[in-house]
């Protein structure tokens, strides 16, 4: 069969990934013989296109499921996006103030219509570019969290937290969008580091010349301040206990209450309480029974509840109300501060803490079982150092604001009655008869109810994800999330380790009464080489689709998990991606080198060792792959296989078995040999899937059923210890004899004599004489009682080499190597001698562990001894 000399990945990724989909191989179903394996892949946001994140968690989720289909599980790996409330409308509003329409012209219908010709349109793109990175999602699944069935889920559930008592309506403080006008949750707020100014005002004390300074980065708000507040324990402040201070231009006297919250060395130790406008301070209104004082507006305007600069923007009124009270002498100073202000994700407006009036609902209890399963690691996270993390969310668990003031969304299912009060009903017909019961008037119509015009938040629909796609409202009971849930692995970012994963946990057991997944793998944020997240903006985040066009979809893979430990950043640079492109092309040359040979039936096999040191190799490395798996060290995995194709079988084994130029091989090693690649090509496709099968594929002929991507994954083997360190010892003296012909530039064609004087009277290389010398180019091996002179000579554990030099031999520079390697060994003897001398070492650590290095020193010795015999066999300087 005739190979192309060059791999391309293009061609091959279109062709697999069409027949993979052709053939149903991601398809899934309930299969009572089967063990399941169920992965819901984090919905993407419908307006989202692929990004360096993206590349990351789903290459990871397709390693996983891959595993786990060969592995002979039904592997289910759901695919969906997103409605995105807030990103999508953003994008919908803009693009029709292109077409010269606002929002404010349509009506809700009108600009659904609209929104949903969107999502038509462009909302599948970033599904399509998981394809180009192979992910092996059941298609046929995908779901969409605004689909009808996932909103009438979102619904029901609605509904039945209200019935609960678990869903409220009531005046909060929440994140205020003042240009997008809504409320926002935290996950919708970007906090970015912003110079401004601190501003020092004079508050004068009520029925006294005293005046108290007050430190504030926001002189806009006086007008809504209700309270000064200082530290207990000020020395400074103590006489003021009961008395007032007059607020400056608004001259309204407020209390001087006494709170531990006061950081005491933060301006001057005196703080303006505006519960309206913070959220801390509200927390000390809560707490004081003070009242609260909202004077903005929703749109970002002073309210005129303030009775000052109203309707005028809240920034320009902060250089307005400076200049005011600097001329009445109430402006102490203003000196530079650096704050951390959170922008709305949305519109990239300053957030609000403003008290609204929203829908809410109670985390309290729903937090418990999600805390205790994840704490007691029925749930894991991966790394397990996140545990913390989530334990200092879920302790302080705030009731969840679930409204949101848009379009684009699932409508609240609450129904105002002409007099203000409202029901919560599935459907308005649902909500009529409700309406007439509460009432006690038949006469009430459809017409009478007026449905809230809010939606909920997008998290509302996410955090039922696991159970909604398996339709889990809709029938309790039916074949699919009876089977598939609770799901086996979730990977998602620890940024919505409680906006996400928390919730979906806190659903799992309130709605399902057991745990939505099984383990959690967090993955780290990628990074440029300088240490800075990618984004658009910084210009450091390259086109996924682009890196795949360059290096193939298996290079960037591999290129991505090279270096992304679980929970810890990426620092990607692009030439992991062409070290991934690079090793595919060492995976398809030697399979080439291979496919080349001519097979000799009547050859014996010369090359059982060989192949038996190998089988041993493979299995050693498939228990520490397992291992890796196990505890989710997807990268480790993957070097783990890295190692065993590149240097165990491309640069030893392959070289250890290969005929000589032109000769044939025997059949018996031939077909050894395909069944390692066989092998390799079965773990090293979850990572790189195209290239493996078409290696596989091309191998010989096969039925259309027998595709590498439902192989059998393979079963751990026989490990023979004393031969793999026998061999790795036969390697290590081929890898010094060729680091002695580079030394002195002498070239590999050249055949050289080796003279060995034996250790421990035995040959150190005893029936591996034949190997060494093809490996090597030796002419001969020879046993010696004593050094020889003009030599070079190494030294591998207490066995001492000699390559004869035939008087050529630069004794100077020999002289200085062995000086050199001499000295390091002794310093390495010194270092076991002195843990060997630490009694509390001796007498608390395992007997294998002092064995071990009993033997490093006796080596270690023995090396000393031969290097100074050599050193000694050296002509005089």
């Amino acid at each position: 069969m005739s190979i192309p000399k060059t791999y391309n990945p293009k061609e091959v990724e279109d062709k697999w990934y069409a027949t993979w989909l052709e053939r149903g191989f991601f398809k899934s179903k309930p299969n009572p013989r089967k063990q399941p394996y169920t992965v819901v892949i984090p919905p993407p946001n419908v307006t989202g296109v692929l990004h360096m994140g993206h590349m990351l968690n789903n290459t990871i989720q397709d390693v996983l499921v891959r595993r786990a289909r060969m592995q002979g599980k039904e592997a289910c790996w759901v695919p969906g996006t997103d409605h995105a409330s807030i990103a999508t409308e953003a994008r919908v509003v803009a693009m029709l103030k292109e077409k010269g329409i606002s929002k404010s012209d349509l009506t809700r219908e009108e600009f659904l219509q609209h929104a949903f010709e969107w999502k038509e349109k462009y909302g599948g793109i970033i599904l399509e570019q998981l394809k180009k990175l192979g992910a092996s999602c059941d298609w046929d699944r995908t779901r969409f969290t605004m689909e009808p069935a996932l909103t009438d889920a979102v619904i029901q559930v609605f509904v039945d937290l209200y019935r609960k008592g678990q869903i409220y309506r009531g005046v909060r403080m929440v994140n205020w969008d003042p240009q997008g006008m809504t409320a926002l949750s935290d996950e919708e707020v970007n906090f970015k580091q912003v110079n401004g100014k601190l501003y020092y005002l004079r508050y004068a004390i009520e029925g006294s010349d005293e005046v108290l300074t007050v430190a504030t980065k926001r002189p806009e708000t006086i007008m809504g301040d209700v309270a000064i507040c200082v530290h207990p324990e000020d020395e400074r402040y103590k006489h003021l206990a009961g008395q007032k201070a007059i607020i400056p231009l608004v001259n309204r006297a407020i209390p001087i209450i006494f709170d531990e919250y006061v950081d005491r060395e933060f301006g001057t130790g005196v703080l303006k309480v505006t519960p309206a406008h913070d959220i801390n301070d509200y927390e000390l209104g809560v707490k004081h029974n003070l009242p609260s004082i909202d004077v903005l507006n929703d749109n970002g305007t002073i309210h005129e509840r303030a009775g000052l600069y109203v309707g005028e923007d809240r920034f320009v009124v902060r250089k307005k109300i400076t200049k005011d009270l600097d001329a009445q002498g109430l402006l102490e100073k203003v000196e530079d501060s650096v704050s951390n202000v959170g922008f709305s994700e949305r519109t990239d407006a300053v957030i609000e803490p403003k008290l609204s009036m929203q829908w809410w609902c109670k985390m309290d209890q729903m937090a418990k079982p999600a805390l205790e399963n994840v704490m007691n690691d029925t749930i894991k996270l991966h790394p397990a150092k996140f545990k913390n993390m989530y334990r200092s969310w879920m302790e302080n668990v705030h009731d969840w604001c679930i409204s949101r003031q848009l379009w684009w969304g699932q409508q609240i299912p609450a129904y105002y009655l002409p007099d203000g009060t409202f029901v919560v009903a599935r459907t308005a017909e649902e909500a009529l008869e409700e309406a007439r019961t509460k009432t006690g008037n038949p006469e009430l119509q459809l017409t009478d109810l007026r449905q809230d015009e809010d939606v909920l938040d997008t998290w509302f629909s996410s955090w039922l994800w696991p159970i909604s796609v398996f339709d889990g409202f809709k029938d309790p009971d039916n074949a699919d999330i009876l089977y598939y849930y609770p799901t086996n692995d979730l990977v998602t970012a620890p940024e919505i380790l409680f906006f996400w994963v928390a919730r979906m946990i806190m659903a799992g057991y309130e709605f399902r009464k057991e745990l939505p997944f099984q383990n959690v793998y967090l993955t780290g944020i990628v990074r440029d080489a300088q240490g800075r997240k990618m984004s658009k903006s910084l210009g450091n985040s390259p086109d996924p689709l682009l890196l795949i066009e360059q290096y193939g979809a298996d290079g960037v893979r591999a290129g991505m998990l090279f270096s992304s430990p679980a929970g810890n950043d990426l620092l990607f640079d692009e030439k992991l991606c062409e070290q991934g492109r690079n090793f595919s092309n060492k995976i398809w040359n030697a399979f080439r080198l291979i496919n080349g040979w001519e097979v000799d039936e009547t050859l014996p096999n010369p090359n059982e060792k060989t192949i038996k040191w190998f089988d041993s190799k493979f299995n050693e490395a498939l228990n520490v792959l397992e291992d890796h798996f196990d505890k989710f060290r997807i990268s480790d995995a993957l070097l783990t296989v890295y190692k065993l194709v590149w240097d165990d079988f491309c640069s030893n084994y392959l070289e250890m078995i290969k005929p000589a130029f032109g000769s044939p091989i025997d059949a018996a090693t031939l077909q050894a040999t395909n069944e390692f690649l066989e092998k390799l090509m079965k773990v090293l496709h979850p990572f790189m899937p195209f290239i493996t099968e078409e290696i596989w594929n091309t191998m010989k002929e096969r039925a259309p059923k027998d595709c590498l991507v439902v192989a059998t994954w393979p079963e751990k083997g026989r490990i023979e210890a004393d031969l793999l360190k026998q061999t790795e010892y036969v390697l290590n003296v081929v890898g010094q004899i060729r680091n002695q012909r580079n030394s002195k530039n002498i070239s590999p064609a050249k055949k050289l004599a080796l003279y060995v004087r034996l250790a421990e009277g035995k040959s150190a290389i005893a029936g591996y004489e034949t190997l060494v010398s093809k490996l090597a180019n030796l002419s001969e091996i020879q046993e010696t009682e004593q050094p020889l002179d003009n030599a070079l000579s190494f030294v591998v554990e207490s066995a001492e080499f000699f390559i004869p030099m035939e008087g050529n031999i630069d004794a100077a520079a020999e002289r200085e190597r062995i000086l050199k390697e001499l000295d390091y060994t002794k310093g390495f003897l010194a270092s076991v001698d002195k843990k060997l001398s630490n009694e509390r070492f001796v007498a608390g650590a395992p007997e294998a562990v002092i064995g071990a290095e009993r033997k490093k020193r006796s080596d270690a010795e023995a090396k000393i001894a031969a290097l100074e015999q050599s050193l000694a066999a050296l002509p005089a300087e």
